[in-house]
């Protein structure tokens, strides 16, 4: 550290030397109170943590307009789901959601144009009551396969729907 400008070189001479410290040793946990490694739990109900997750519900409802529903899709329940799926997605990544993932999760669940009986089945199924339910959130987001969700939106749409949701 440099002498600051306003003390004479007289005050800086008559302090003693800097006590020097050693170099630091190794440090492992072995108190009581210390965990012992951090890990990220995994299990059923847990999730996928990461940041800002609360904004993709924000994003769902803004796309919420965009979404083409059939007879028996309730909204809410869409919107929730969506925004389940869209958190799983980013935290793989190690980031808050944002509008693409909201629309991928759109995208593979056809919700974006007309889609088939079959797949309108398939989802009303899933989507049935998950607004109000959360092991109804965790069972649909952790549904859709890993390889669904990392890759493009543009590339996920490609896939056939039993493949890209897991049916």
């Amino acid at each position: 550290m440099t002498q600051p400008t306003h003390l004479s070189n007289h005050v800086v001479g008559d302090r003693k030397a800097p006590h020097k410290l050693s170099a630091v040793r190794s440090c492992e946990a072995n108190r009581p109170g210390e965990l012992q490694p951090a890990t990220t739990p995994v299990g059923s109900y847990v999730g996928n943590p990461g940041p800002n997750q609360g904004f993709a519900l924000t994003l769902a409802r803004r796309l919420g307009h965009d979404a083409v529903l059939s007879t028996g899709e309730d909204l809410h329940d869409v919107e929730v789901g969506v925004a389940a799926i869209a958190c799983r997605r980013a935290a793989m990544f190690g980031r808050a959601p944002s509008v693409y993932d909201v629309r991928h999760a759109l995208g593979i669940f056809g919700f974006l144009d007309t889609a088939s009986s079959e797949l309108v089945e398939v989802r009303r199924a899933r989507f049935s009551g998950v607004g109000h339910s959360y092991p109804l959130v965790r069972l649909l987001a952790d549904s859709v396969p890993e390889a669904t969700l990392v890759l493009s939106p543009r590339d996920a749409l490609e896939l056939e729907w039993r493949e890209a949701i897991g049916a």
